[in-house]
C-alpha cells in the first residue's frame, strides 16, 4: 500500500514538475516572443511610477498579452528598481523583454513632446512637436516667435513646459552671427543665467544641442565654442597645401564668407576656390556679405540692398576697398563651409554670379563673367515684371 502511495506521489510530482517546466517555458516564450502591437505606440512613464502601473498601461494599449508575466519577467531580470521616467517609443511587435529594456535603459525620451528653438539667420522661432509613433514623423502643434511672445506664449507651449518628459533642443542655423545667438538664447525662457558678453564671431558651432530646463546659457555657449574649436582643429589638420592662410583663424574668416555666399551645399568648394584664387592673385575679394557685416555688425539682417555709398565706404569689412581678408569672421560657419575653405576645389574661377536657380554661374574671365551677369539681369527683370 505504502509503495503504491509513494509511486503515485512520485508520479504526481513528476507530472507537476513537467507542468511547471512547461509553464515556465511558456511564460519565457510569452516574455521574449514578439508582442501583439500592430503599430508603434508612445509609452509615458510618470515620475514615481512603478512596473505594475506600466504593465496596466501596456495592457490597456494592447502592447502586452499578460501583465503578470510582464511583472514576473521584470522580477526575474532584476530590473524592478531601474524604471526610468519619460516617454518611450515602443515599436510594432515589441516583446515584453524589449519593452523592459527600453524603459530601464535611461537617457533622453524617445517620443512624445519636443520643443525646438530654431535660431535662424533671418528670424528665430519655437516649435512644439509631437512624434506620431505610427509614422515616426513629427507633427508641429505650435510655433511662435519667442521675442514677440514674451509673456503671451501659446497655451500648447505653456502646457508642455510643465511636463517633465518634454525634450528641448537648440538648433543653430549655419551662418548665424554670435550676436544673434546670444540675443535668441536670452529669449529662451527654459534656460537660466545671464549672458552679457557676445562670444567672438565665428567661434560657435552651428548644430543641434539637446538641453534640459534650467540649463545655463553661458555653459551652453561654452559647449558651442568647444565644438567649433574641435571642428576647426580637425579641418586645419587635414587642409590642402599652399593655402593663402597663415592661421586657423584666417581659415575661419574665409569659411564664414563661403557660408554667407552660397546656400547650395555642392557649391561651397567652388566658391572657396574663387576666393582662394583671388587672394593668390592679389585681387580684392569684393564680396557683399562682408560689407553688410560692416554695416550691421552682425546684429540682425540688413533688410535692404547695399547702397553705393556703403560699397565705397572704407571700413575694415569692405572687401571692395580693402585688400585681403576682413579682420574677423562675419558669421558662424558650419563644418561643411570650414572644410570647403580648407580644401577648396582646384579651379581657375575668379568670378561668380547668381544663375537664377538658387546657385551660381562661375567664370574664369571677365568677359565670361559679364555674360553671366547679363543673363542674371534678364532673369531679375523677368521676375520684376511677373
Amino acid at each position: 500500500m505504502w509503495r503504491n502511495i509513494a509511486s503515485n506521489a512520485l508520479s504526481l510530482f513528476v507530472v507537476i514538475m513537467i507542468v511547471a517546466i512547461g509553464m515556465i517555458a511558456w511564460g519565457k516564450r510569452q516574455y521574449t516572443n514578439p508582442g501583439p502591437l500592430t503599430e508603434a505606440i508612445c509609452l509615458r512613464v510618470e515620475s514615481g511610477s512603478n512596473f505594475s502601473r506600466v504593465a496596466n498601461s501596456l495592457t490597456d494599449q494592447g502592447a502586452i498579452s499578460n501583465a503578470t508575466i510582464f511583472r514576473l519577467g521584470v522580477e526575474y531580470s532584476d530590473k524592478k528598481s531601474e524604471l526610468k521616467a519619460g516617454s518611450f517609443l515602443v515599436g510594432e511587435g515589441a516583446s515584453m523583454q524589449e519593452i523592459v529594456d527600453v524603459v530601464t535603459r535611461g537617457g533622453a525620451s524617445t517620443c512624445g513632446t519636443e520643443v525646438v528653438y530654431r535660431i535662424g539667420v533671418l528670424a528665430s522661432e519655437v516649435q512644439v512637436r509631437e512624434l506620431d509613433p505610427a509614422t515616426q514623423a513629427y507633427q508641429v502643434t505650435a510655433e511662435f516667435d519667442p521675442a514677440a511672445a514674451e509673456g503671451s506664449a501659446p497655451e500648447t507651449y505653456v502646457k508642455v513646459r510643465n511636463e517633465s518628459d518634454t525634450r528641448y533642443r537648440i538648433a543653430l542655423a549655419e551662418g548665424v552671427t554670435s550676436w544673434q545667438i546670444v540675443d535668441s538664447l536670452n529669449h529662451a525662457d527654459f534656460l537660466a543665467g545671464d549672458v552679457t558678453e557676445v562670444p567672438a564671431e565665428g567661434t560657435l558651432a552651428p548644430d543641434s544641442y539637446e538641453v534640459r530646463v534650467g540649463a545655463d546659457r553661458a555653459a551652453l555657449l561654452a559647449s558651442m565654442q568647444a565644438a567649433q574649436t574641435e571642428i576647426l582643429a580637425q579641418a586645419w589638420e587635414a587642409r590642402a597645401p599652399d593655402l593663402p592662410y597663415d592661421s586657423p583663424e584666417e581659415a575661419l574668416i574665409m569659411a564664414s564668407i563661403v557660408e554667407k555666399e552660397t546656400g547650395v551645399a555642392e557649391e561651397r568648394h567652388q566658391v572657396a576656390s574663387v576666393f582662394v584664387n583671388r587672394l593668390n592673385q592679389g585681387m580684392r575679394l569684393q564680396t557683399d556679405p562682408t560689407v553688410i557685416y560692416g554695416v550691421t555688425k552682425g546684429q540682425g539682417a540688413l533688410g535692404r540692398g547695399l547702397r553705393q555709398s556703403e560699397l565705397r565706404s572704407e571700413t575694415p569689412y569692405n572687401t571692395y576697398v580693402i585688400d585681403g581678408l576682413p579682420p574677423t569672421p562675419i558669421a558662424n560657419p558650419g563644418r561643411a563651409a570650414i572644410e570647403a575653405a580648407l580644401n577648396p576645389d582646384a579651379t581657375d574661377y575668379i568670378f561668380f554670379v547668381a544663375d537664377g536657380s538658387g546657385g551660381h554661374a562661375f567664370a574664369t574671365t571677365l568677359e565670361e563673367h559679364n555674360r553671366n551677369v547679363a543673363k542674371w539681369r534678364e532673369i531679375e527683370a523677368e521676375r520684376a515684371n511677373q
